[in-house]
């Protein structure tokens, strides 16, 4: 009994928006485009989310990085030919490994400006002179072969290993494994590739640069082929570079100690550097704000995306409305014949809701296609949480509950007498 007024309120409610089957649907499509904005923009804001976490997860929790900073022009920047020497240096290493007993590794790094041949192909990765350590503190997976051993480190070996992305590039059709490649004006055999992964800084490539990978080279051959000085040439003038070290990567034990290294290595940096020649980085620190920023990213997207569906409701208590207004003659002969205000109330809630619940499903499949195209087509990562249908279609039904209210209340307070008088 209690399913029954229910039951033929729903059959009369989709009656109702058979009759005006055009009008229904474009009432529906506010509350369609709406949840499926809310779906999309919340993927679309996930999956660069974890992106960029991932990114930074790469590049080690439980590290803290020393990285090199190029000071600003001085009043000699004018000059035709300068000597300019910043950043870390293998005594702060030292210093460093002396000093904190509670390191688990301390990794050199440095950049080297040199181009890399196969055959015909050229490009202008980033070349990084580093010991063996460096794999396990960063957590890079091989691909292929092997990476830089202690053998190569000692025997200052020509040997490198390629980032999947150089690899690509310069050997797309063969195994790149055992061939060799031209770094500078020195040969290398290629003993392994790096699975891809994320840059260790965000500066833009050096003028020519035709890929963000890597080459990796043992931290001794590099020192002795490549020397400690650099040139760069820029608009006409030459300017010399001498950085020791572009990055020092240090391994911490556990992520409670990450702060009080930071710390500690920012100290000592500062009483032995005259100038900020360097910064400190925390991924940890990164990490944590790349989740807080994530949570204001979802909340802006979802309000941006939860106003479609606010005019969406708008547009269905404007159409119901309307429809109260046409059918005040039906809604007075029904009174006459007994029927009670909750049912009038009920008859127009439940077309409402018909409306939301069908412009809710369809806008639920419409967001699940949107993340597709854009994974598809702009190339773009999405991550579709299962959260975001079921948010988009509760908020759906609730405005259609919510803006159905008002008609239904204005359709179930009419005078009988006057609605009959209605023509």
């Amino acid at each position: 009994m209690l399913t029954s007024p229910l039951a033929r309120a729903v059959r009369m409610g989709v009656k109702s928006l058979l009759l005006h089957k055009l009008r229904s649907l474009l009432t529906s499509l506010g509350v369609l485009f709406g949840v499926g904005s809310v779906i999309a923009m919340l993927a679309i804001g996930e999956g660069a989310s974890a992106e960029a976490q991932e990114q930074i997860k790469q590049l080690g929790s439980q590290n803290v990085i020393l990285r090199s900073v190029k000071p600003p022009d001085d009043a000699a920047s004018d000059q035709q030919t300068r000597v300019l020497s910043y950043g870390l240096t293998h005594a702060d290493r030292r210093r460093i490994e002396e000093t904190y007993p509670w390191l688990e590794e301390v990794v050199p790094v440095r950049q080297l400006l040199q181009e890399v041949r196969h055959g015909t192909r050229v490009l202008n990765p980033r070349v990084l002179a580093t010991t063996p350590d460096y794999l396990e503190v960063t957590g890079r997976p091989m691909m292929a072969g092997r990476f830089l051993s202690d053998a190569d480190e000692l025997g200052v070996r020509n040997v490198c290993v390629l980032g999947w992305e150089v690899a690509r590039a310069l050997m797309p059709l063969t195994d790149p494994i055992g061939e060799t490649v031209k770094i500078g004006s020195e040969y290398f055999t290629v003993v392994g590739v790096l699975m891809p992964r994320v840059r260790l800084d965000d500066d833009p490539p050096e003028p020519g640069a035709e890929t963000t990978g890597e080459v990796l080279i043992p931290a001794s051959t590099g020192a002795r082929w490549f020397g400690e000085m650099q040139v760069k040439i820029r608009s006409g003038s030459r300017e010399i570079e001498e950085v020791e070290l572009h990055e020092i990567v240090l391994a911490v034990r556990s992520p409670e100690e990450v702060d009080e290294t930071a710390a500690a290595a920012r100290t000592m940096l500062a009483e032995t550097h005259d100038r900020r020649d360097y910064e400190v980085v925390v991924p940890l620190e990164l990490l944590a704000r790349a989740e807080e920023t994530k949570r204001i990213f979802n909340i802006v997207l979802g309000s941006i995306a939860g106003i479609s569906l606010l005019v969406g409701g708008i547009g269905i208590m404007n159409v119901m409305l309307a429809t109260v207004t046409e059918r005040t003659r039906e809604i007075g002969i029904r009174r006459a014949l007994g029927a009670k205000r909750r049912h009038i109330v009920l008859q127009f809630l439940v077309e409402t809701v018909v409306l939301s619940v069908g412009g809710g499903l369809a806008g639920i499949a419409l967001g699940l296609l949107i993340p597709v195209v854009v994974e598809r087509y702009a190339d773009l990562t999405t991550i579709v949480t299962p959260e975001a249908p079921i948010l988009a279609f509760g908020i759906s039904v609730s405005i259609g509950l919510l803006f159905g209210l008002y008609p239904a209340w204005r359709a179930a307070t009419m005078d009988p007498v006057e609605a009959l008088r209605h023509e």
